[in-house]
């Protein structure tokens, strides 16, 4: 190891940190707000709703591509040449929305930052594993959480600022995509060791945990779908930029209140019992947002689609990972984020061909619709597979749908000490 990783190593973990939590920060809330901003801005350039969904499903399709090429490129150039090539390409297809047509141009540039902000998470998320040890691991994870909410939400506020039109806001991402590779680069921490590079057995999941593959599959429909049809929507029946701010924000924010309270009722009791009950609370949510009459019920509905159907995932993942056995937990990562990405390639474009054809609402309707079978799919399994003991489960953690390291952080998972390229 290098005079400079061994220096590192022996600082206080603050100032480890530190560089990549601010890195973090800024590649979070430039990607939340590009994932609003582009919506918006192409429901005003008028693309037709299936245009405005395949924008989405593009990037959920690039991001299933960083997951699979990311370690490859780690293992060849080391973490932080990949973060600062990645952020660039991150920038540089944000700022091509400007010089491109509003068309299949932004769908190249959505495919792209899709992969290229699949790529950043997985370094920073591979770079704080091999930092974390058994005792600073969960304030590891609590702080990046945080991080994440900050971020996600308070990016949310400067489309009204900015606007979503105009050379402003796409400055402004491009700032921030670049502004991550400052501390990145300056940081006194060496390369660690490279993440496992290996084709990914999306049937590995499949054999663990049907439970678990089904959940995130329709997670990846409906919430997916939410985070590139919901401004649209909020847009349709009237709302101005500021409330479209508020009306993600409110989502996030309550997704978050409702994590602890699921993962405690979870560990306690058969996660599909409380899989079910979030998943038709969702549901529920949905149908009282489409038959929303007011700003304040459209608000309440919100809330509680997002703190019902948010911690979904992450309940999904720990029951996967309950089923799990000892090397398997790879592979169930990667598979989790395979199938939440091939669902959330398929929700957006699905759920705003509904809303063309039958109006905002159907989208809400779409997502109960789905709620549904999703819990008569757990009833299934429950008369087909006991639950796992108490004992024997992994504790739930609150995950983020960023990369698959970060089931390797909160897992406890150290990378294999090696950075032999792949064979």
């Amino acid at each position: 190891m290098t005079q400079i990783a061994q220096t590192a190593e022996g600082s206080p973990l603050a100032g480890r940190l530190t560089p990549m939590l601010i890195a973090a920060a800024c590649l979070l809330a430039a990607n939340g707000l590009a994932m609003t901003m582009i919506a918006v801005r192409a429901n005003l350039e008028g693309l037709p709703d299936g245009m405005i969904g395949l924008l989405g499903s593009l990037y959920y399709a690039g991001l299933i591509s960083g997951v699979i090429l990311t370690p490859f490129l780690i293992a060849r150039a080391g973490h932080i040449r990949v973060f600062a090539a990645l952020a660039s390409v991150s920038a540089i297809a944000v700022l091509a929305i400007a010089f491109a047509p509003a068309g299949w141009p932004w769908m190249v540039a959505r495919f792209v930052s899709g992969a290229a902000f699949c790529g950043t998470a997985m370094v920073l998320e591979s770079w704080l594993n091999s930092i974390a040890t058994n005792t600073s691991r969960g304030r590891i994870l609590s702080v990046y959480r945080i991080v994440d909410l900050g971020a996600v939400m308070g990016g949310q506020f400067m489309l009204p600022v900015l606007g979503a039109t105009g050379p402003s806001i796409l400055m402004f991402l491009a700032v921030l995509f670049c502004f991550a590779v400052v501390p990145i680069s300056l940081a006194r921490e060496g390369n660690p060791p490279a993440p496992p590079a290996k084709i990914v057995n999306p049937m590995m999941l499949w054999r663990v945990s049907p439970v678990a593959i089904v959940g995130i599959f329709t997670i990846g429909l409906t919430n997916g779908a939410f985070r590139m049809v919901g401004p649209i929507y909020a847009e349709s029946i009237g709302l101005g930029l500021e409330t479209v701010a508020a009306f993600i924000a409110i989502w996030v924010f309550a997704g978050a209140i409702f994590q602890y309270p699921a993962g405690w009722v979870s560990d306690r009791l058969d996660r599909r019992l409380v899989l079910i009950v979030f998943t038709i609370g969702a549901g529920i949510a949905c149908l009282f947002i489409a038959r929303s009459s007011s700003q304040a019920e459209l608000f309440l509905g919100v809330f509680f689609f997002g703190g019902f159907a948010l911690p979904l995932y992450s309940l999904s993942a720990a029951h996967g990972n309950d089923h799990a056995k000892p090397g398997q937990f790879l592979d169930v990562a990667a598979g989790i984020m395979l199938a939440f990405g091939c669902g959330a390639m398929i929700g957006p474009f699905v759920a705003s061909l509904l809303m063309g054809v039958f109006g905002p609402a159907a989208f809400f309707v779409y997502t109960a619709t789905l709620h549904l079978l999703l819990v008569l799919f757990v009833i299934f399994r429950m008369f087909s597979r006991e639950a796992v003991p108490v004992s024997q489960r992994r504790r739930f953690v609150w995950l983020l749908r960023t990369s698959p390291m970060i089931n390797k952080l909160a897992g406890g998972e150290k990378h294999d000490e090696t950075t032999e390229p792949p064979k």
